[in-house]
């Protein structure tokens, strides 16, 4: 009954309220920002904002961030309003520009005058898009329906970032962005300059303070992907693991504390109290770069996060109980993981423990060097003012900015 009422309030009052909206004149002066479908302050689209308030932009644009929760502290100039409110449609309805690093609700669109910028959220390992073969995901039909709406959602897009070459040949095939009227920015992620520009001992041992995380013993960062078919309901996933809390925390919590990071769409209420001092939970409005500076080590499966973390060149583990499952049935690969992976593959709690306390990074230096090279090679530090200077280009582009941008 819940979901007929909604279904009601948005067919009968929203849409034809966000038709309306769409008549009035595009604003100029508006860039819109959303990351992690509003969940957190975080992403590419926060780093490009931050770039703009950096350059002293908010004071002359109106910028406007989509959030959960409003009362997150954000630098500089700027509006904070939640999803799905009066608000949300009528900035929408408004912007000239939208810097967004997730798909947004089918229903939602651009205004012909303005420029849709796609950050994305990671480089791909596992397929997806346009080049998956099956979908198990909550709410998302069969794969022929699943395919029509990510076509019919990257037209949208008039601009995608990338952060590599690789990315960027994928990115085309996956969200059948070919058209010659788009274009791909392959410029390095933002969201990851600050990993080369904080990288130092003061702002980490900081961070550590602000985390509340001990300064004499060694820090793994647990952060590892969602599972396709398991979830709670749509956007909603379950937290799944094979890993054994109670064994990591007998073996390494002389030496060593963990850092336990749910992807963004995971939800889950689960109670920690027993690895107290051990485990660390941090919320969905956390930003993982921080937890990436923190972590001596990082531990994930499939998740994208491995091609941000190896910009730091420390030890990474893969914990991939499912590896074959995952591989041959749920998703599959863009490329042979057991040659490319740069640190240890563990289908178990004890072999990861073993691969933990027995590490070598000689073993896999000249895998790791393969790696970053082929990934990492526009992580310099300076993605957030490439593509911050791209979005001030349009803006000069129309005439009506350039008494601005002078």
């Amino acid at each position: 009954m819940k979901q007929e009422v909604k279904n009601f309030i948005k067919n009968h009052i929203i849409l034809p309220v966000y038709g309306v909206l769409r008549r009035l004149p595009v604003d100029n002066n508006l860039i819109i920002f959303e990351s992690n479908v509003g969940r957190n302050y975080s992403g590419n689209p926060r780093y490009i904002y931050e770039e703009i308030v950096k350059q002293g932009f908010d004071k002359k644009f109106k910028c406007v961030w989509i959030l959960e929760n409003t009362k997150t502290e954000i630098p500089g100039t700027t509006i904070k309003i939640k999803r799905s409110r009066l608000k949300y449609y009528y900035y929408l309805a408004r912007a000239k520009i939208w810097v967004f690093d997730t798909r947004d609700p089918s229903h939602i669109i651009k205004r012909e005058e303005g420029y849709y910028i796609q950050t994305w959220h990671g480089t791909p390992l596992k397929k997806l898009g346009m080049d998956l073969d099956d979908v198990f995901m909550a709410g998302k039909g069969d794969i022929k329906t699943y395919k029509t709406n990510i076509y019919n959602d990257t037209r949208k897009w008039d601009f995608l970032l990338s952060q590599n070459e690789y990315s960027t040949q994928i990115f085309k095939s996956a969200f059948a962005f070919n058209d010659e009227s788009k274009e791909i920015w392959t410029y390095g992620y933002p969201r990851n300059d600050i990993l080369t520009n904080n990288n130092n001992e003061n702002y980490i041992n900081k961070l550590k303070d602000d985390l509340g995380i001990p300064h004499n013993k060694k820090i793994l960062l647990y952060a590892p992907t969602w599972r396709d078919n398991e979830f709670h309901r749509q956007s909603m996933y379950k937290f799944v693991t094979a890993m054994d809390f109670g064994l990591l925390k007998e073996n390494l919590s002389k030496d060593y504390v963990i850092i336990v990071k749910y992807h963004y769409i995971v939800m889950e209420d689960i109670d920690w109290s027993e690895y107290d001092g051990f485990v660390y939970i941090y919320g969905p409005e956390k930003d993982i770069a921080d937890l990436y500076l923190t972590a001596d080590m990082l531990i994930t499966d499939y998740s994208s996060v491995m091609f941000d973390y190896s910009i730091l060149k420390r030890p990474i583990f893969f914990f991939m109980y499912d590896i074959e499952n995952y591989r041959d049935e749920l998703r599959g690969f863009y490329f042979d993981i057991l040659k490319e992976l740069p640190g240890p593959l563990s289908k178990t709690t004890e072999e990861l423990i073993n691969d933990i306390k027995g590490y070598n990074y000689r073993f896999y230096e000249e895998k790791y060097r393969a790696f970053r090279d082929k990934y990492n090679k526009y992580d310099d530090g300076k993605a957030s003012k490439r593509a911050t200077g791209r979005i001030l280009e349009l803006k000069e582009k129309d005439n009506q900015f350039t008494r601005i941008i002078e």
